[in-house]
C-alpha cells in the first residue's frame, strides 16, 4: 500500500532540483520526510532539500531559490496560515517553475484561495492519481515556467509507479504535434475543446493536453481531466469538486468529478453538459468560504452564458462525505434542489465544528517543561493553548491568538467576579463569617494557594440557601475563585515572524499571563538554517516594550535557574517571556546529546541564561541578572553576537568598561554575593558606541541606502538611530558622537527638500566662524550623477550637496571617522559601486568590521507587495479618510488611491515655513477623472466646475489624457468631491494606476458620423478592461452591490495583482494624429473603407514616452504597427495586448516587455491568445498632430468651435475669465464639450439657431482669441507660455508667425506631455535648467534627440535664434522644423527608442 503522500513525495523529490518541504504545527518532522529519507539513500538523483518550520515564510524562501533551479517542488499540509503567506509572492513566482504539492483533509477552503493567483490548478482524490497528477504538475511547471498548484487527498492503495530513469526525459521531451492529442475533455464522446476559441484558459488547456498524453504514454494508463459515470443522456449532472468519484447509478443522472481545476475553458465545460441536461448540480469540498458564490459555480455560470440558447438550471451546494451515499439521498438532493433552487444543498455528511479526532503530538523531549510545570503549579495550571483542545476546537487551539483570546476571556470574568463579591460585601445583611470569607478573598484572590482554600469554603457557604441575589451570580463565576497560572507554550517558529504569528499582541497586551517558547536547534547545526530567514530574537522583543518579565533558561545547564525564572514569571504581574534551550535533532536523540548541545550553546555565549525583571526597577534593584556558569568567553564577543544582548544597548546605552577589565573576578564575586551585575553595566562593555544616521532624500534613493546602513549597523550589535536631516538642530548635533549623512541632490547641486533647513543652518554657522563641532566624528556618503551636468563649467554641480556638507561639518570643528564617499549613477552598479567602497570604512572605524553578518536583508515593500496585499485596491484607505489627525493617507494607500484617480500632494513652497512651525505639510489631492473619448455634456461640464469651487482649489484642468483634473482638494473633501462626480454620471476609477487608463481619441469636428463611431469605440475599451473591483464603491459612494461580497474579489482581467505598470491607449483618426497615437502602449489608427465608412483600426504596440534622469536602461518609443482589427475585434486585441503584458511584464513598461522579447515573439503571443492572426496593416496618411483651431462643419450640418486654452487650465485671469465664460456657456450649450489630447477644447454639436448667442459669449469673455503665433497653438506644456513669449518674438522676426513648429516643455522626464516627440522639446533637469531635444515629428512620427543636456533660458533663446532665422531662409518647399534640423546636420535623426542615445548633438554625453 502506499499513500498519496509518499507517491507525491517521490515525484517531487525526482523531478525537482529544490525541493521545500514545510513542516506541520507542533511537529519536527513531516508526513513527506519519510519518504524523502528514503530516497535519499536509494536514489541516484540528489536534488537540494530545505525543511522549513511552520510559521516561517516559505513563500519568500522559494522566491529567493527558484530562479536558480529548473524545478522547485513544495510540499506542505494545507493550513491557512501558511497558504495565505504563499499568495503574497505569487505573482513574483509566476513565471518560475515552481510546484505547491499541498495534502488537504476534507476542506478546500483554504488551497481554493490560490486558484485565482495560477494559471493550473491540478486535484487528487486517490494515491493513484496523486502520483499521475504529481507528473503532470512537474512537466507543466518545468515546460511553461511557470507556478502549477497540485492538491491531493490522503488515500491508501497500491499503485503503479513511473520509474525513476524515465521521469527525466518525461520532463524535457518536446510536446506531441497537436493532431496527435488523443484525451478529450468529456469521457462520453463529446467533442473536445475548439482550437478556434480564443482565451489564455484554452492556451493553457493545450499545454495541460500536452502534458496529459505525454503522462498517459508514460504510465500506459488513460488519464482524463474529468470522471464521468452514469446516463448518457441525463436530465440532472452532478459536477463535484472534492474527494472521490459518485459511482452510483441512478436513472438520468450523471456525474462529473474534476481533476482538473484550472484552467476550465468555457467550451470544456459546455462540452461536458449533455444538451439533455435541464438541471446541474455543482457540489464543492468548500466548508469556510466568505464569498457567497463558490469558484467553480461561477465557471459554470459563465459557460452557460455563452449558449444564448442553452439555459438549465444551476443549482450550488456543499460535498461531504460521500463514502456511504446511496442513491436515495442523492434523489433525495435533486427533489430539495427542484423544490428549492435558490437554496444551497448538501450531500453527504459534514461535522459542524471538524473535529479533529486525538490531540496533537508532543514530541517527548518537550514534555520535560511541561512536568516541570505541573509540578510547580500543580491543578493551578491552565495552559492556555494545550494541545489536547485541538479535540474541541481545531488546531487554531495551538495559536498564541486563540490562547490570548482565552486569557482576556478568563479575566473579564473574574473581573466580574470580583465586582460581585465586592457589591455583596456591602449587603450589610450578609451573615458575619460569609462576609469574613469573602474578604479574606478579596485580600488573597491572586494568592494560588490561599484563593482556592478560601474559594472552596466560598462555594460551600453559598451553596445552602440565602436570600441575596448576587449569590447566585457569584456561584455562576465559582471557577474564576481559584487564581491560576496562566501559559502559553510555544516553538521557535513563532520567532520568524512576531508581527504574524500573534505573538507580539501576547508581549504587547499587558495582560498578565506567561508565555514558555522553546527554541530547539542544536548548536552544532545553528548555521545549516536558510539564511534568507531570519529568526528574530522574542527575549530582545519583549525587553524593548519594558514592562515585560523576560528569562532565558536551559533544563540541561541550570535546573534551578528555570525554577527561578518559571516562579518569577508566575509571580511577575504583568506578560512573561521564557525563552527555554532545548536543542535535539529528533526524538531518538538521547539526554546526553542534550547536555552536550546545551553545554557547548551556554559556554559559547551563544545561549546566555539570564533574568529581566522590570518589577525590580521599580523598587530600586537591578532588573537585570546574568546566570550563566560558565561565561570566561570574551564578553565582547558575547554581546556582539547578532540575535543575542548586544542589541539591549539601544534601550540602556550605559557605560562601565570596569566589568570586562576585571572579567572573572567581578563575575565570581557577583555570584558569591547572590547580586548580580546591573544589567546597563553588563550591556556598558560594548566598545562601539551610538551611530545616528541622517538623510536627505527627495526620490527615495538616499532613504533607502541609510536605513539599509541603519539594519547593517544593527546586525553588528550596534545602536543605530535613523532619522530625518531636518528632524535634528545644530545645537543636538553638537551632543552626538558618531553621526553618518546620506544626502542625494536637487536641482543645481542644492539640497533635498528635507534637508535644506539643516544646510541653512550650518551655512550660517559657518559664515559667523563658530566652530561647536569639536566632540563630532561624522562621515558623508553622497549620491548624484556624473553626467547630469555634462559641461566642464557645471562639472561642480555633481554631487554639490554632499561635498558641500562634508566640508561645512569640517570648518565647524567634526572630525572625519572616514572619507566623504560618492555614488556616481554613472558607475556599473550605479551608486552601489561608490557604497560598496565607503561603508567598510565605517565598520572598520567603529570597530565592527570583524563581525560576521549572515542574515539577509528583507526585501524592500514594492508596489507589487501593496496590491497584492491590499484586498482588490481597498488597503486602509476608509480608515485614512476617518483619521482627523492628519491630512495625509498612509504611505502604502496613496499608492492605491492612485487606481481610484486620486493623488496624495503637498505645498512645496510652504514645507519649510510649516516645518518651522512644527507642522506636518500641507497635503492635499489631486482627483483625475475617467472620461474616455473626452466628451462631456453641458451638465456635467457644470458639475465639474462647481466641483472645483466647493472642493478643490477653484480651477481645474484639461489633461493630456482628455479628462479633468482638480488640484487642492483637501483629504476631508475627497468623499465628497467623488461623490459629486458620480452623481454626475461620471468615475475616477482607473483614472490612474497600474491599470489601462482613460482611453483617448481625436476629436474631428468635420466628420460627425466617423467621431460617433470612434467614440463609442473608444468607450467600448475603456469599459471592457475597467478593473471589477467593488472596492470603489465601497470607499467612496458607501454602497454594498446587490451581489453582497460575491464580486468583491474578482478581477478576470487584472487578478489580484493588477499589470505591471500604467497602460495607455489611444485612437486616432487620420490624417490629424492629435493623440500621439505612437507614443500609446496600445493605439488604433482608424481605417475607412471605399465609401467612407469605418473600416476598422490599424493596431499599434509598444509605445512609452517614460525616461529616468541618469538611468540610460530607459529610453522613450514609439509604438510598431502589427496588423488591422474591425471594430468588432478591437476590444479584445487590447484585452489580449493587455493580458501578455500583464504575463511578462515583469514590473516594466510595454516597451522594454516588447524589446525584451522581441516585436515578432510579442505579436505571435497576442495573436495566440486570439486565436486567429490580425489582418495586415492598410494604408494611412497622418500630416498634423495639432489641433484645427476655430469654426468647422460637421457632415450632419451641426457646428463646431476648437478653441485654444493655453496649458488647459480651466481658469479665470485679469483679462481672460475663462471659467466663468465656459459656465455661462454651458448653461445654455445644448451640444457636448470635446477635450482633447493637446489640452484644448472643442464646443461641439452647435445648431444654426444657436449660433448667434454662442458666438456672443465665447466673444465677451474672449474665448474666440485665436490670433496667436502658429508656435503658440502648436505647443503645450507646464511652463512654456513665458518662454514661448521670447520664442514667439524670434518667429515673428523671421517670418514665421503662422507658421507650425511643434514645441513641448516638462518639468521631469516622465513624458506626459509626450515631450519626445515634438519638433522641439524641453526637459526639466534643475529651476530654470533644461534638456533641449530636436528633430521629432511633425505628425508624431519620429522620437526627437536630445542635442543639449544642460541649457538654461537665455541659451535656449541664442541657440534657437540662429536656427529659426536659418530655418526660415533655407527649408525646402513643405519641409517641417523637425526635418529641417535632421538635414541641416543639427541633430541625427531617431530610427527606433533604442538608438535614442546614440548620436546627440553637440558630441554632448547624454545622461537622461
Amino acid at each position: 500500500m502506499t499513500t498519496s503522500t509518499c507517491s507525491v513525495a517521490r515525484i517531487a523529490y525526482l523531478a525537482s532540483s529544490l525541493v521545500v518541504d514545510s513542516l506541520p504545527p507542533a511537529s519536527t518532522t513531516s508526513p513527506f520526510a519519510n519518504a524523502y529519507t528514503t530516497l535519499l539513500s536509494q536514489s541516484t538523483h540528489q536534488p537540494k532539500l530545505i525543511s522549513t518550520p511552520f510559521g516561517s515564510d516559505a513563500g519568500a524562501l522559494i522566491l529567493q531559490n527558484a530562479n536558480t533551479h529548473y524545478l522547485t517542488s513544495f510540499t506542505t499540509l494545507s493550513n491557512s496560515q501558511s497558504l495565505t503567506r504563499l499568495l503574497l509572492h505569487i505573482t513574483d513566482l509566476s513565471s518560475s517553475p515552481v510546484v505547491l504539492h499541498i495534502a488537504v483533509q476534507n476542506d478546500l477552503s483554504d488551497v481554493l484561495l490560490l486558484r485565482p493567483a495560477v494559471p493550473f490548478f491540478l486535484l487528487s482524490s486517490s494515491a493513484q492519481e496523486a502520483h499521475d497528477n504529481a507528473l503532470i504538475a512537474s512537466r507543466l511547471s518545468r515546460q511553461e515556467k511557470t507556478i502549477v498548484v497540485h492538491a491531493f487527498y490522503e488515500s491508501p492503495e497500491p499503485i503503479t509507479e513511473a520509474p525513476e530513469a524515465g521521469i527525466h526525459s518525461f520532463l524535457v521531451d518536446q510536446p506531441p504535434p497537436p493532431d496527435l492529442h488523443l484525451v478529450n475533455g468529456n469521457g462520453n464522446g463529446h467533442a473536445s475543446v475548439k482550437p478556434s476559441e480564443s482565451s489564455p484558459a484554452l492556451d493553457h488547456y493545450t499545454a495541460y493536453q500536452d502534458a496529459l498524453q505525454l503522462t498517459s504514454a508514460l504510465t500506459q494508463r488513460s488519464l482524463s481531466p474529468l470522471k464521468h459515470h452514469g446516463s448518457s443522456a441525463p436530465n440532472t449532472l452532478i459536477l463535484t469538486l472534492g474527494r472521490g468519484v459518485l459511482n452510483l447509478d441512478v436513472e438520468s443522472v450523471s456525474t462529473v468529478a474534476l481533476s482538473l481545476v484550472k484552467p476550465l475553458p468555457q467550451s470544456l465545460i459546455l462540452d461536458t453538459i449533455p444538451r439533455s441536461v435541464e438541471r446541474i448540480i455543482v457540489l464543492e469540498e468548500i466548508r469556510h468560504w466568505s464569498l457567497k458564490w463558490t469558484p467553480i459555480y461561477l465557471e459554470v455560470l459563465l459557460a452557460i452564458q455563452q449558449d444564448p440558447e442553452y439555459r438549465p438550471s444551476v443549482h450550488s451546494g456543499t460535498l461531504g462525505d460521500i463514502t456511504t451515499i446511496t442513491w436515495v439521498e442523492i434523489e433525495n438532493l435533486i427533489e430539495q434542489a427542484s423544490q428549492n433552487p435558490s437554496s444551497r444543498l448538501q450531500l453527504g455528511s459534514i461535522p459542524t465544528d471538524d473535529p479533529i479526532s486525538v490531540p496533537l503530538h508532543v514530541p517527548k523531549h518537550e514534555l520535560v517543561y511541561t512536568k516541570i510545570l505541573s509540578h510547580l503549579f500543580g491543578s493551578r495550571l491552565d495552559i492556555l493553548n494545550s494541545p489536547s483542545l485541538v479535540v474541541t476546537h481545531g488546531q487554531t487551539a495551538t495559536t498564541p491568538e486563540f490562547a490570548l483570546g482565552r486569557v482576556r476571556a478568563t479575566l473579564e470574568l473574574r473581573a466580574e467576579l470580583i465586582d460581585s463579591i465586592n457589591e455583596l460585601l456591602l449587603d450589610k445583611s450578609i451573615d458575619s463569617s460569609l462576609h469574613a470569607l469573602l474578604a479574606s478573598w478579596v485580600a488573597a484572590k491572586d494568592d494560588l494557594v490561599k484563593s482556592r482554600a478560601i474559594g472552596d469554603k466560598i462555594i460551600a457557604a453559598l451553596e445552602s440557601p440565602l436570600p441575596f441575589p448576587l449569590t447566585s451570580r457569584v456561584l455562576s463565576l465559582k471557577s474564576h475563585l481559584a487564581a491560576s497560572s496562566r501559559w502559553i507554550i510555544g516553538s521557535d517558529a513563532w520567532s520568524y515572524d512576531l508581527g504574524s504569528s500573534g505573538l507580539h499582541h501576547t508581549i504587547a497586551s499587558g495582560l498578565n499571563v506567561n508565555i514558555l517558547i522553546l527554541e530547539t536547534t542544536p548548536y552544532t547545526t545553528r548555521h545549516l538554517a536558510d539564511p534568507h530567514r531570519r529568526k528574530h530574537d522574542v527575549g530582545l522583543y519583549a525587553m524593548n516594550h519594558g514592562d515585560v518579565y523576560v528569562a532565558s533558561v536551559a533544563i540541561y545547564s541550570s535546573y534551578s535557574q528555570v525554577l527561578q525564572a518559571l516562579l518569577e514569571a508566575d509571580q511577575y504581574d504583568g506578560p512573561s517571556v521564557v525563552l527555554a534551550y532545548l536543542p535535539y535533532h529528533d526524538e531518538q536523540a538521547i539526554a546526553l546529546d542534550l547536555l552536550k548541545e546545551t553545554k557547548l550553546a551556554v559556554d559559547a555565549g551563544y545561549w546566555p541564561l539570564y533574568r529581566w525583571n522590570p518589577g525590580k526597577e521599580r523598587i530600586g534593584k537591578e532588573p537585570f541578572s546574568l546566570d550563566s556558569d560558565a561565561i570566561k568567553n570574551d564578553l565582547q564577543q558575547f554581546l556582539d553576537r547578532q540575535n543575542h544582548l548586544s542589541q539591549l544597548v539601544r534601550s540602556k546605552p550605559a557605560l562601565a568598561v570596569e566589568l570586562v577589565s576585571s572579567l572573572g573576578a567581578t563575575i565570581q564575586e557577583a555570584r558569591k554575593r547572590r547580586a548580580q551585575q546591573a544589567y546597563s553595566d553588563l550591556v556598558g562593555a560594548l566598545d562601539a558606541p551610538p551611530l545616528l544616521i541622517l538623510y536627505a532624500s527627495d526620490g527615495g534613493a538616499a532613504e533607502k541606502v541609510a536605513k539599509r546602513l541603519g539594519n547593517r549597523g544593527k546586525a553588528r550589535g550596534l545602536s543605530t538611530t535613523v532619522a530625518i536631516l531636518d528632524s535634528i538642530s545644530l545645537e543636538s548635533l553638537a551632543q552626538e558622537e558618531y553621526v553618518v549623512f546620506v544626502t542625494s541632490v536637487a536641482g543645481q547641486g542644492e539640497p533635498p527638500q528635507n534637508g535644506r533647513t539643516f544646510f541653512k543652518a550650518l551655512s550660517a554657522a559657518v559664515a559667523r566662524g563658530d566652530v561647536i563641532l569639536s566632540k563630532l566624528r561624522y562621515s558623508v556618503f553622497g549620491m548624484g550623477d556624473s553626467h547630469y551636468w555634462p559641461r566642464p563649467e557645471d562639472a561642480h554641480y555633481y554631487n554639490k550637496a554632499g561635498k558641500d556638507l562634508d566640508t561645512r561639518l569640517e570648518k565647524l570643528g567634526g572630525e572625519r571617522f572616514a572619507s566623504v564617499g560618492l555614488g556616481d549613477d554613472q558607475d556599473a552598479d550605479g551608486p552601489q559601486t561608490g557604497y560598496q567602497l565607503w561603508e567598510p570604512l565605517i565598520w572598520k572605524a567603529l570597530g565592527v568590521d570583524s563581525i560576521e553578518v549572515k542574515e539577509a536583508e528583507p526585501d524592500p515593500i514594492t508596489n507589487e507587495h501593496i496590491k497584492a496585499a491590499s484586498q482588490y485596491l481597498r488597503g486602509t484607505i476608509s480608515e485614512g479618510l476617518e483619521d482627523t489627525s492628519t491630512g495625509a493617507l498612509a504611505a502604502s494607500d496613496t499608492q492605491l488611491t492612485k487606481f481610484h484617480g486620486i493623488y496624495q500632494q503637498d505645498d512645496r513652497d510652504i514645507r519649510d515655513e510649516r516645518q518651522a512651525q512644527g507642522a506636518e505639510p500641507a497635503y492635499s489631492f489631486m482627483i483625475r477623472v475617467r472620461l474616455p473619448g473626452g466628451v462631456c455634456t453641458p451638465e456635467q461640464w457644470l458639475q465639474m466646475d462647481q466641483i472645483a469651487d466647493e472642493h478643490g482649489s477653484g480651477t481645474f484642468k484639461i489633461t493630456t489624457r482628455q479628462t479633468f483634473q482638480f488640484h487642492g482638494v483637501i483629504k476631508r473633501h475627497l468623499k465628497p468631491a467623488i461623490q459629486n462626480i458620480n452623481r454626475a454620471l461620471l468615475d475616477t476609477l482607473a483614472a490612474c494606476g497600474d491599470v489601462n487608463r482613460n482611453v483617448i481619441c481625436s476629436s474631428i469636428p468635420t466628420f460627425s458620423k466617423l467621431h460617433a463611431q470612434v467614440y463609442e469605440f473608444a468607450k467600448g475599451v475603456s469599459e471592457h478592461l475597467l478593473p471589477q473591483t467593488t472596492a470603489y464603491h465601497e470607499i467612496w459612494l458607501d454602497k454594498k452591490l446587490v451581489a453582497g461580497d460575491a464580486l468583491r474579489d474578482f478581477e478576470p482581467l487584472y487578478g489580484e495583482f493588477y499589470l505591471p505598470r500604467k497602460f495607455k491607449i489611444a485612437v486616432a483618426v487620420p490624417p490629424t494624429n492629435d493623440v500621439d497615437v505612437f507614443a500609446n502602449d496600445l493605439g488604433y489608427i482608424a481605417i475607412l473603407d471605399s465609401s467612407g465608412e469605418l473600416a476598422g483600426f490599424n493596431v499599434t504596440i509598444g509605445g512609452g514616452m517614460g525616461v529616468t534622469h541618469g538611468n540610460k536602461k530607459t529610453y522613450p518609443r514609439l509604438g510598431d504597427v502589427i496588423g488591422f482589427c474591425t471594430p468588432e475585434e478591437g476590444p479584445f486585441v487590447a484585452e489580449k495586448v493587455m493580458l501578455v503584458q500583464r504575463d511578462h511584464g515583469n514590473r516594466a513598461e510595454l516597451k522594454y516587455t516588447i524589446d525584451r522579447m522581441g516585436l515578432g515573439v510579442f505579436k505571435a503571443e497576442v495573436e495566440k491568445r486570439l486565436g486567429y492572426k490580425l489582418q495586415p496593416a492598410r494604408p494611412y496618411t497622418f500630416d498634423r498632430n495639432i489641433d484645427d483651431f476655430g469654426w468647422a462643419t460637421g457632415q450632419d450640418g451641426k457646428h463646431h468651435f476648437m478653441m485654444f486654452i493655453e496649458n488647459g487650465r480651466i481658469q479665470n485671469e485679469a483679462d481672460r475669465e475663462f471659467k466663468t465664460g465656459l459656465r455661462e456657456i454651458a448653461k445654455i450649450h445644448k451640444g457636448t464639450f470635446r477635450l482633447t489630447a493637446n489640452q484644448h477644447l472643442m464646443l461641439s454639436d452647435i445648431a444654426a439657431e444657436d449660433l448667434p448667442e454662442i458666438k456672443r459669449l465665447l466673444a465677451l469673455y474672449k474665448l474666440d482669441n485665436l490670433s496667436h503665433t502658429g508656435l503658440r497653438l502648436s505647443s503645450s506644456a507646464c511652463y512654456l507660455p513665458l518662454l514661448i513669449d521670447k520664442v514667439e518674438k524670434i518667429c515673428e522676426e523671421n517670418g514665421l508667425r503662422n507658421d507650425s513648429i511643434v514645441m513641448r516643455m516638462t518639468g521631469c522626464p516622465n513624458g506626459c506631455a509626450r515631450p519626445y516627440v515634438a519638433e522641439v522639446a524641453f526637459v526639466g533637469k534643475a529651476p530654470g535648467t533644461y534638456s533641449m531635444l530636436l528633430g521629432g515629428g511633425y505628425y508624431g512620427q519620429r522620437l526627437n534627440k536630445i542635442y543639449q543636456e544642460t541649457v538654461t533660458e537665455p541659451e535656449i533663446l541664442a541657440i534657437l535664434g540662429p536656427m529659426i532665422k536659418r530655418y526660415a531662409l533655407e527649408r525646402q518647399e513643405g519641409e517641417r522644423f523637425g526635418d529641417f534640423v535632421i538635414r541641416a546636420g543639427y541633430i541625427q535623426a531617431t530610427t527606433s527608442g533604442k538608438e535614442w542615445y546614440d548620436g546627440v548633438g553637440e558630441g554632448e554625453q547624454l545622461s537622461i
